[in-house]
């Protein structure tokens, strides 16, 4: 395993402007995810990416599926024909991935924004991501989707992934998809968000076995799914681990439990973090360690200093847990 990151703002038009690389490789980042614009999606301008993040001494591990990043797409909708042409567009970007030699593909399959009530002060100043359920005062009203229960999620994301995974194995491109952020409780807005729970997701991996098939591990939006994360999260990381499924990993801690904790910084939320990197190193975890969500203040309003300090955090935990037993 190694420091990986996932930032956007990657020109192609403009390689000067790209400074962020460097940064990254000085902070001890390896590989990154990228978010090629919708337009970008061609093997010759995935390669072209490709040699620039290589041209800064990184690789391009993964990038971000644009067409699954705002809720109510068509795939999620289970809107035909538009989902059926949007699962083409998928499968056309897996062969654009395999073709420049980019790995695995990031995606997200969701109904509902990310949530949030009120940011929580923190050290410094910082301020911090919070959700608490009993704070959330938005009417409970119906989205465009309607009412979706569970059953009917189940059956849009089989669609998807029946029709997807046997082209990511023909192809050899893992597809890691990041549970629901936040876990919200059943028929929260009409809407069951059937991955955002320990259940749920051991449910979605069984599903088209592959082993191009598995997640984007976010250890906060898991730990969010759990009433006591400090001893729940590990049984789930050696149960998706010793399995092969999890494909990369946002090392995100938090304070608190399901429908009410705040975000924080990895040293000092309620998992222990070097636990978690000893863990990874158990189930002989080989990809990317990334830092997600970092708190952020007026100082650092885009948390440059945040990332800065998770990348070191990060490297800091692997190069100690080499050195265990």
């Amino acid at each position: 395993m190694h420091v990986g990151t996932q930032r956007g703002g990657i020109r192609l038009d403009n390689p000067e402007a790209n400074s962020t690389l460097s940064s990254f490789k000085r902070h001890g980042v390896e590989s990154i995810c990228a978010f090629p614009h919708q337009d970008a999606w061609s093997a010759a301008k995935l390669s072209q990416l490709r040699d620039l993040v290589e041209s800064h001494g990184l690789s391009l591990a993964m990038v971000d599926m644009p067409l699954a990043r705002t809720p109510l797409n068509p795939i999620m909708m289970g809107k035909s024909p538009e989902r059926d042409r949007d699962i083409d567009e998928v499968c056309l970007l897996i062969r654009n991935c395999a073709a420049a030699g980019v790995p695995s593909i990031k995606y997200y399959l969701s109904l509902l924004r990310i949530l949030s009530t009120h940011a929580t002060v923190g050290r410094g100043g910082s301020r911090s991501r919070t959700w608490r359920l009993a704070e959330y005062h938005e009417a409970d009203h119906m989205t465009a989707a309607g009412p979706v229960p569970a059953d009917l999620m189940w059956e849009r994301i089989t669609y998807f992934l029946e029709r997807v995974i046997p082209v990511a194995n023909e192809y050899k491109v893992r597809m890691a998809c990041h549970p629901h952020d936040v876990p919200t409780p059943p028929d929260f807005h009409h809407i069951d968000q059937v991955l955002g729970t320990p259940e749920g997701i051991m449910r979605f991996v069984s599903i088209q076995e592959s082993p191009y098939h598995g997640l984007n591990l976010c250890l906060g939006t898991t730990a969010e799914m759990l009433q006591d994360p400090r001893n729940e999260i590990f049984p789930l990381i050696r149960y998706f681990g010793v399995r092969r499924k999890i494909f990369n990993i946002h090392y995100r801690n938090i304070r608190g439990r399901r429908d009410d904790f705040q975000e924080t910084y990895p040293d000092e939320g309620d998992l222990d973090m070097l636990r978690v990197a000893l863990t990874l190193k158990d189930v002989e975890y080989p990809y990317m360690v990334m830092p997600d969500h970092m708190p952020s203040h007026p100082d650092d309003p885009d948390t440059l200093e945040g990332f800065a300090y998770g990348y070191g955090y990060i490297k800091g935990a692997i190069q100690a847990v080499r050195h265990l037993p």
